[in-house]
This record gives structure tokens, C-alpha cells and sequence, in this order.
């Protein structure tokens, strides 16, 4: 919470504004000024001075505009001080005194409600957006002017009510539906596994084999948004600036495809200052991939951190910010350069080292962070022109959403959510392994030369595959299923 100070003092007149502004606020001035004057009412011909307290943090962008041009008025006799008391305020003026609206109005109004202020003046487009707050009352204003007047009692202004209600079901792509999927039984398996678990995939397979349109259609089988999710994600994307206008709670898990030229601070966040980047932006949701060898190596391995811990710490040398990063991973790649090595139609063109220099762009701590490495074959002309439809969203939503809620049983009370977030010692406790279990895992490690993490990994999966099938513990044939999903650790590759 930033308190705005304002003092007018006899003098030459001046406007001062202190307290570590950026640009955007020291401009507030001049918006200010402007926005007073013509709005009808007096700009005090006095020294001004302004301090946004506390003064040792850096404060940025135009929301400050509303409440130093209240400040000023308050201080000029033109409002009455008292009607300022428990009362938080935001928002962007322009020259003409219409108030605009800012970005992160939802995170500004938990921490009004949480400093135990119990109203908020704020632009008319962000008033869905923070009327989601319980114990706030929000008031919507379109100009100055407005403001001024109710805070006159000259003008009655009706709190908003939140009409958003609990997160609907549909996906953010009503179109995307596994039913117009053909063929790709094995692959749409995994990518139940991965929505059922939370576990992180890769796709190979050659030039219009579908992994795109497969990734695309992963969230129409995520569960629903609980009503915390969708503020935890409302509230990224609000300070990202990009919840419509009008907008409340968003409705549908985020999906986000960042083009392969994106920068680390573009994937992660951070900057000049502390911008959210696009692996925050898909929290609770996915983050897809494609092309994964063409991003840049060092932009990849940023991902490595997030991925095991589910959020970013971003240090620069102004700040120090903790962004949320729970999100499924999901990545398309080509085989090679050409992208037909395991094309049965096409013959491949490259050579032996130019596929092993195109798949070691991919870092093997990277990879060892992905849990299904799954294979895409072209689809056959009978699998196109069959008549048959394929099993509908609805329906693998329905297992994914049974299996979560057995999740949620196992986990409760942890820190973990599902069971790609298990520590070790979960692991241990929560995948016992027979005899026969164990042998084939312990060969297949042997063979393969896994990693230990690829050890828990797999167990992970194993114990999601349980978890569809409705099993108390993992038998030898979920484990068997679970190293299926590894074709990247065979030597073959």
C-alpha cells in the first residue's frame, strides 16, 4: 500500500512529487494539473508537495493519478478530508478528467481489503475486476469530476456487485475437442496422464503428424478452476494488464504458445522492471512449446528451476520478485532438421551428425524434467477417412477430474497438489513398488541409464496411471506404462 501525502505551502508556486517515481509518475503532474482544470475546479496556486510514502520503494506506472488529484483537492478544501478515511483509491486521469483504467486493480484490491480499508474508488472498466473481493465495497468512477461529487455526498455512487460467479467449465477454446481427433490413440493416452498428474510432455514426431492440434486441446480436459485458482490467475494476468475491460475472473486455465524467438526475461519475467513473463502468464494452466530445438538453449534451461519448484525468483540488481510458475509443460519437436527421420513416407536427408546437433539443443537436465517423451506418427488415410468418432473431451475430462480428487485426498494438508509435485519422501510413501515392479524398473534404469530424478519421474507417472485406474498402489503393468512414455532415454534416439 502506497499512502499519498500532499502539503500546500505559501511560496512561488511549484509541484513537487516525491517518494521514487519512475517517469510515468512523475508525468502525473502535468495529467494532474490538466485534469483538475478541466474538470471545474481550482488548481491551487501554491507550493505542492507531493510524497508517495513509504519513500524507499520505487513506485511505477499512472494509477496514481486519481489519488494525488483527490490529495490535492482534499488539501485545497475542495473534498472534505474526512470522506478520504478508510478509503483506497486508483486510477489514470487524462487532460480532459476522465479516469482511465490500470492495470492490476484485483491485486490492489486484496491489499486494500487486507490493509483493513473497506471501499475502493477505482475506474469504471476495472470495477468487475475487483468486485471479485469479498468485504470490499468498489465504487466506479468515469471522470474526476464524478469522484469529487461523491465524495461531495453531492452524488450517489452504487458499489458493484460481483456477478462473475464460480469459473464456468468450458475451455478457452471451445472448438479445440479430442473428438475431432483421428488416430492417436497412444498420444491422446499420455496427454490424459499428463492433465491427470500435471506432468510435464514432449511430442516427436514429423511435419503435420497433429502435435500442435493435439497440445491445443489439453485444457478442454483439465478440471474446472476452483475459485481461488481463477483469482491467482485473475490476478497475474490483471497486473500483466491483459483482463478485458469489464472483465471479472477468468473463466478457463490460460494456454499460452510463446513464438520460438522469445528472450529468457520474455519466458521467466523480470526486466528493467519486474514485467511477468510468459511461464507465470500459463500458471494453473499450460505452457506449450513448439519447435522446442529452435528456442535458444539458454532460454530453455531458465526453465529448469520453475519446473521443479513451481515458481520463479527473478533478482535483479533494483528488485527481488517471487512469481508463481505452476504450470504443464508441453513441447513439440521434429526429429531432425528435416523432420522425417521417423517418417515412413519420406525419406530423411540428414546426416548422423546434423540430428545429433539438432537433439542436443535440447539440455539433458531439461529433458530429465519432462516426464512423458511420447512419439507421433503420421496418421494413416484410414485413420483419416474413418467414420468412427473419437472419444469426446467431456469424457477423458471426467476420468482426469476423478483422479485429481484422489489427488487432492492423498495430498491434503502438504504442500504438494498433484503428483508431479511429490517430493521424494511422497514418492516413497505414496508409490510402493512389488517385486516384479521393482526389477523392471531397475533394469529399465540399468539399461537406459536413468537418472535418479528420472527414477521418481517415472514413478510419478506410474502412480497417475493408478490413479485413472481407480488403484490403491502401482502394480508392475503401470510402471510397465509409465517407462513407455520414455523414448527419448532409449538408445535409438
Amino acid at each position: 500500500m502506497v499512502e499519498v501525502e500532499v502539503d500546500l505551502a505559501s511560496g512561488l508556486p511549484a509541484f513537487a512529487l516525491v517518494g521514487l517515481p519512475d517517469a510515468a509518475v512523475r508525468e502525473s503532474r502535468e495529467r494532474v494539473r490538466a485534469a483538475v482544470s478541466n474538470s471545474d475546479l481550482a488548481f491551487p496556486v501554491r507550493r505542492i508537495t507531493v510524497n508517495l510514502a513509504p519513500a524507499d520503494l520505487r513506485k511505477e506506472g499512472p494509477q496514481f493519478d486519481l489519488p494525488v488529484a483527490l490529495g490535492v483537492l482534499a488539501a485545497s478544501g475542495q473534498v472534505p478530508g474526512e470522506s478520504l478515511e478508510n478509503l483506497a483509491v486508483l486510477g489514470e486521469l487524462s487532460l480532459t478528467g476522465e479516469v482511465r483504467p490500470v492495470r492490476g486493480a484485483l491485486p490492489a484490491a486484496i491489499a486494500a481489503r487486507e490493509a483493513g480499508l473497506d471501499r475502493l474508488l477505482l475506474p469504471e472498466g476495472n470495477a468487475a475486476e475487483a468486485a471479485v473481493v469479498k468485504g470490499l465495497a468498489v465504487y466506479p468512477v468515469r471522470t474526476l469530476l464524478q469522484g469529487v461529487s461523491w465524495l461531495r455526498g453531492e452524488e450517489r455512487l452504487l458499489p458493484v456487485k460481483d456477478t462473475s460467479g464460480q469459473p464456468a467449465e468450458a475451455a478457452s477454446d471451445p472448438d479445440a475437442d479430442f473428438a475431432d481427433v483421428r488416430g492417436q490413440e497412444h498420444v491422446k493416452r499420455a496427454l490424459e496422464i499428463a492433465a491427470a498428474g500435471g506432468h510435464n510432455l514432449v511430442m516427436i514426431g514429423p511435419p503435420g503428424a497433429g502435435k500442435t492440434m493435439l497440445a491445443r486441446r489439453l485444457p478442454s480436459i483439465l478440471p474446472p478452476l476452483t475459485y481461488e485458482e481463477a483469482l491467482e490467475i485473475t490476478k497475474i494476468h490483471s497486473v500483466a494488464g491483459l483482463i478485458p475491460e469489464g472483465s471479472g475472473l477468468m473463466r478457463a486455465r490460460p494456454f499460452r504458445s510463446p513464438h520460438h524467438t522469445i528472450s529468457d526475461v520474455g519466458l521467466v519475467g523480470g526486466g528493467s522492471t519486474a514485467h511477468v513473463g510468459e511461464i507465470s502468464l500459463a500458471h494453473l494452466g499450460v505452457l506449450f512449446l513448439d519447435e522446442l530445438p529452435e528456442f535458444p538453449r539458454h532460454v530453455l534451461d531458465v526453465l529448469r528451476q520453475p519446473l521443479e519448484d513451481g515458481r520463479i525468483t527473478v533478482t535483479r540488481a533494483g528488485y527481488t520478485v517471487d512469481f508463481p510458475a505452476r504450470v504443464s509443460l508441453v513441447a513439440a519437436m521434429n526429429p531432425c532438421p528435416c523432420g522425417h527421420l521417423t517418417d515412413p513416407r519420406k525419406g530423411c536427408r540428414c546426416s548422423a551428425r546434423e540430428i545429433r546437433n539438432y537433439q542436443a539443443r535440447i539440455s539433458g537436465p531439461l529433458l530429465d524434467r519432462i516426464d512423458l517423451h511420447v512419439e507421433v506418427p503420421p496418421v494413416g488415410q484410414e485413420e483419416l477417412t474413418a467414420g468412427r468418432d473419437a472419444e469426446p473431451s467431456a469424457a477423458m475430462r471426467a476420468r482426469v477430474v476423478a483422479a485429481r480428487a484422489r489427488q487432492e485426498a492423498r495430498f491434503r494438508g502438504t504442500r504438494a497438489y498433484t503428483n508431479a509435485g511429490m517430493s521424494s519422501r511422497s514418492v516413497r510413501k505414496h508409490c510402493p513398488l512389488d517385486h516384479d515392479s521393482r526389477d523392471l524398473l531397475s533394469s529399465a534404469t540399468e539399461q537406459f541409464g536413468l537418472s535418479a530424478r528420472a527414477w521418481d519421474r517415472i514413478l510419478k507417472v506410474a502412480r497417475t496411471v493408478a490413479d485413472l485406474e481407480g488403484a490403491e498402489v502401482p502394480s508392475v503393468a503401470h510402471v510397465a506404462e509409465a517407462l513407455q512414455y520414455r523414448v527419448l532415454d532409449r538408445s535409438g534416439w
